[in-house]
């Protein structure tokens, strides 16, 4: 039954897939009936139709995998509640390993899976032929198994959805058409369709294939591309049962589920091919693309010699159906920057099937609530920059993404396609030193420097990568002597007004009433006191502040700050970051550095610790900001982009005599872990109020300020269950990444947030959040035996509650 278009809803969600069908049901759920899904053909005519229907739960995100496993518990009972079948079968999946470096990467998952709460058992070769008798196992290491992933029918399903949505009032209307979304006032008030206009107060891009398309209505860009994705589909083979769980066999790029007592097999080639370079057909409703079977014979060829029954079986179909990738390989949810009230579901990368259940949740949950309910940075959709509206650089980067679906996940790598795209003032002065880059938000930045003899490229392992060497040098000079920094890609605002005090003084948890000259430290909190934006504010006038936070965060922290800044209050904010370069001198002896380029007193009595100074270095006029976040003595330098290179060679020359080299990123998160201070995305989060996160003295609560947070902090504070926590392994051939699960005398109390390696202290550091129903005092904590789940082995780690690196800041204040 096909619903006639209303001339006006609350929400308006463009897309009849299982995304949009999920956000409609689950807004129901939170009272939301008066909604309307638009679908341009028939549910399901876009990707879902031919989706493969794997469910798959582990990802490397505590809440995108808590997302993806609602959407199994939702499966288990959404076909009892709307009566709709959906072909949901929690059969487990089976995840394979045929190296050794694949091994270390399968049990870093299932200590992954085991952080977050999920069942992931470690097989041998024959255990895992046991749960599929049809593979050959002679290549295999080893196999994870996660029973409590399965599969589904991907089009019941998404009927499921849209019927539970329709039982609460929501409405469907199919064959409708979106021409144009209109924009008033920077909100998002209505759509025009090919049945007429429906004005509304929310619209949502579920549009999946045309996503694009809808956001550039909008003013909205949603980097997606096409990609051809192909599986083949047999006829009945004998000895297939429908109890066997979900295949995927990473090392050959494919995956296999039994269906109808045959098998669907497909995967990821390295050579993707994109799909509609000039738009999708406006007529694509239930059609697929012609099967490319040159382009599907490299997987097919791996498919047969890990299951030869294969060869012989009878192919019902080889389907190519067209789906929406992302840059990053990883889906799209959230709040659009540029429009208020659009949201955007879409770019789930092949596996919408088993996010859609979460991802619709959480999208309703942001809608209504107006902010997510947890961490969702790593699908924001403001983790995007401007470059990304390039659909050249998109498609490109897409392909890249996609072609990594099934390679080896390594620490710390890099995309390499469209590089470079933002360069620093200082980039070929780096590359004739050695620097070997890293890219973020666009931005080249100089990750590490390779000595003379040594190429500046990462050589990728789950052991110690090869510039672990260099990093060490780079870290003692900072710590020893002086180094040098380009932090040119940090993110600067200005915010101006009469009213910008006020303004800031609501969105900042610290007090940042201080006089010109002073920097604050603060974070900006939701109304849960979860900890969104995390940067330092330095007044530059009574009536204009001085805003610098990280690099990935350009597009997610203006945002976060332009929809909170009062709106009756005269305050602007204004990005610009390409108007600064930066250049950071650290280390205990960058004040003999800097005194020989410049004739300003930098004695602690003169200019202190979180203070700043404009000072002229090689006749420029610099600002100097006594800040560090590497835990020595040092300055960053703030200066107009064209005078970069000046101020640099100046600095690079007065440093020679003191020992001065360059350092890079990988060196910073080193100094960093030692000093305690916290990553946001990381270990500070939406999730995280700063009093677990160990920043309560960066909290004004000792006066009369109200301030977006507060009410739950003051309730939070005196309550803490949880608390971020440092720990060291004695071992030093230990790697910590993250994610690693913690045990307190044998009990699972949280998994690390970040780690990495101490070259000072001469160990592994991580940080992560134990939680205590009792409490996290310090008696609480101590007194207790801790261990760290690495890859799937327990190590004895020490709790440590105070930084292991100059813990009373004396080095910094010096």
């Amino acid at each position: 039954m096909n619903d006639s278009l209303p001339s006006h809803a609350r929400v308006v969600i463009i897309g009849g897939g299982i995304v949009g069908g999920s956000v409609a049901y689950h807004l129901a759920k939170l009272g939301i009936q008066d909604t309307v899904i638009l679908e341009r053909g028939q549910l399901t005519c876009g990707s879902t139709f031919h989706a493969a229907g794997l469910v798959g739960q582990l990802r490397s995100s505590a809440s995108i995998t808590q997302l993806l496993k609602y959407s199994v518990e939702l499966y288990n009972t959404i076909e009892t509640e709307t009566g709709q079948a959906t072909g949901w079968r929690q059969n487990g999946g089976l995840r394979l390993a045929c190296n050794d470096e694949r091994w270390t990467e399968v049990r870093r998952q299932a200590t992954t899976a085991h952080s977050f709460g999920l069942e992931m058992h470690l097989l041998t070769a024959g255990e895992a032929r046991d749960l599929w008798p049809m593979m050959e196992v002679d290549d295999l290491v080893g196999a994870a198994f996660l029973p409590t992933d399965g599969q589904v029918s991907p089009s019941d399903l998404a009927q499921s959805l849209v019927k539970g949505a329709r039982m609460a009032g929501v409405k469907c209307v199919e064959n409708c058409t979106v021409e144009a979304i209109r924009v008033t006032h920077g909100k998002a008030t209505g759509v025009d369709t090919t049945l007429g206009p429906i004005a509304c107060e929310v619209v949502v891009n579920c549009a999946g294939l045309w996503a694009r398309e809808i956001g550039e209505m909008a003013g909205v860009s949603v980097p997606v591309q096409a990609v051809q994705h192909q599986f083949m589909v047999t006829e009945p083979i004998e000895g297939m049962q429908p109890t066997f769980p979900t295949l995927r066999d990473p090392d050959r790029l494919v995956y296999f589920k039994e269906e109808v007592g045959g098998v669907i097999m497909g995967g990821y080639e390295l050579d993707p091919k994109p799909w509609a370079l000039q738009g999708v057909p406006s007529d694509w409703k239930f059609k697929l693309i012609e099967p490319d079977w040159d382009q599907f014979e490299s997987l097919a060829v791996q498919a047969f010699e890990r299951m030869p029954a294969l060869g012989s079986a009878g192919i019902r179909q080889l389907i190519n159906g067209p789906e929406a990738f992302t840059p990053d390989g990883t889906f799209i949810l959230g709040a659009a920057p540029e429009v208020t009230n659009f949201y955007v579901g879409a770019g789930f990368n092949a596996f919408g099937i088993a996010a859609a259940g979460g991802a619709g949740k959480a999208l309703a949950e942001w809608i209504v609530e107006g902010e997510p309910s947890m961490d969702l940075w790593s699908v924001d959709i403001a983790r995007f920059g401007a470059h990304h509206r390039d659909q050249v650089f998109c498609r490109e980067r897409t392909l890249e993404a996609y072609s990594h679906h099934y390679t080896m996940s390594w620490p710390h790598e890099e995309f390499h396609v469209g590089r470079p795209v933002r360069k620093s003032p200082l980039y070929d002065r780096l590359v004739a030193a050695g620097a070997c880059f890293g890219e973020k938000m666009g931005w080249e930045r100089a990750n590490w420097f390779a000595p003379a003899d040594v190429a500046p490229e990462d050589v990728y392992s789950y052991g110690y990568q090869n510039w672990f060497g260099p990093v060490g040098e780079e870290h003692a000079a900072t710590r020893e002597s002086v180094a040098l920094f380009d932090s040119t890609s940090f993110t600067k605002y200005l915010v101006t007004g009469p009213d910008a005090e006020t303004a800031l003084s609501w969105i900042c948890a610290n007090d940042i009433r201080k006089p010109p000259g002073q920097i604050v430290y603060t974070q900006m909190l939701n109304q849960r006191g979860g900890i969104e934006c995390d940067l330092t504010v330095s007044r530059l006038a009574p009536d204009a502040f001085y805003l610098v936070t990280g690099t990935g965060y350009a597009v997610h922290d203006a945002h976060w700050i332009r929809r909170n800044l009062p709106t009756d209050l005269d305050v602007r904010l204004e990005d610009v970051t390409d108007k600064h370069a930066v250049l950071g001198v650290m280390g205990p002896r960058s004040r003999d550095v800097l005194a020989q380029v410049t004739q300003a007193d930098l004695s602690s009595s003169a200019f202190p610790y979180m203070t700043y100074q404009a000072i002229e270095i090689a006749g420029i006029e610099v600002s100097a900001m006594r800040v560090t976040f590497v835990g020595e003595l040092g300055w960053e330098l703030h200066m107009p982009v064209a005078a970069a290179v000046q101020v640099y060679d100046a600095l690079l020359a007065a440093g020679q005599p003191h020992g001065m080299r360059h350092a890079g990123y990988r060196a910073i998160e080193s100094l960093r872990l030692e000093k305690g201070y916290r990553i946001w995305g990381k270990d500070i989060s939406p999730d995280y109020t700063p009093f677990e996160a160990g920043l309560g003295f960066a909290v004004k609560l000792q006066t009369d300020i109200d301030f977006c947070g507060r009410a739950a902090l003051e309730t939070a504070a005196s309550q803490l269950t949880r608390r971020l926590v440092c720990f060291t392994v004695d071992d030093p051939e230990v790697v910590l990444l993250g994610r690693e699960t913690i045990y307190r005398d044998d009990r699972m109390v949280g998994w690390l947030t970040s780690g990495g390696f101490g070259y000072t202290v001469g160990k592994p550091i991580g940080f992560g959040y134990v939680s205590d129903r009792e409490g996290v005092r310090d008696d609480v904590l101590r007194g207790c035996e801790y261990e760290l789940e690495v890859a799937g082995t327990r190590v004895t780690s020490q709790l440590e509650l105070s930084p292991v690196y100059d813990p009373t800041s004396s080095r910094v204040r010096g």
